[in-house]
């Protein structure tokens, strides 16, 4: 999720947090970021780190001495930081800021130090889509019937939803308030979209 617009970007869909995460970018770098990431806050789980190598990471060339380098490293401008929570039986009792890739005073600086926009979109996708619901019947068997809920929750929660943390103060006419879809803060479209003209643009997958 972008933080400032709150769009989802992209959404990685895995056995593992690494195959998930790995998805994940390899659809950022099809969709503006050909050559590195963007700076980037996570949580303390999942393969993000190992990720973010296999897919932007370069090979660094050969000096002539020694082995082939074959081990990918970072670039030089990433920046990457990891909120880690620490937990004392099972509960969260504080959280620590990691510097991964790059500065960490300038990583500190320019990123906001926690993953709550994240976590509030994860809640978001579990009311919206059932298939994601924990600990019910309702979890999807199927990887592609996955993908597809997937990809109409994120069509309709960046087109056809507000945001209400989104909304800008209307200076002319009855309302005191302009709601904004995330399409809309990123200046994707300039309103919010009805499901009916959503249903007109997304082709939707059928078994027939």
């Amino acid at each position: 999720i972008e933080v400032h617009t709150r769009l989802r970007v992209g959404r990685g869909i895995g056995k593992t947090e690494t195959e998930a995460s790995t998805e994940l970018f390899r659809q950022l770098k099809r969709r503006g970021q050909p050559d590195a990431p963007p700076p980037m806050v996570s949580d303390g789980w999942g393969g993000h780190r190992e990720a973010l190598l296999d897919v932007y990471g370069t090979v660094p060339a050969y000096s002539g001495h020694g082995r082939l380098p074959s081990r990918k490293r970072p670039g030089r401008h990433w920046r990457y930081l990891q909120m880690v929570k620490q937990r004392v039986h099972g509960c969260v009792t504080g959280v620590e800021a990691k510097v991964i890739f790059g500065n960490p005073t300038q990583v500190l600086a320019e990123l906001q130090p926690h993953t709550a926009y994240v976590e509030r979109t994860h809640l978001t996708s579990r009311l919206m889509t059932g298939r994601l619901v924990r600990k019910t019947l309702g979890f999807s068997k199927r990887l592609h019937m996955l993908r597809a809920a997937s990809v109409w929750e994120d069509s309709v929660y960046n087109l056809a939803r507000h945001v209400k943390t989104l909304r800008v103060e209307a200076y002319a006419g009855p309302r005191r308030w302009l709601q904004r879809s995330p399409a809309v803060a990123a200046g994707l479209t300039d309103h919010i979209w009805s499901i009916d003209e959503l249903l007109s643009y997304v082709p939707v997958p059928n078994n027939t």
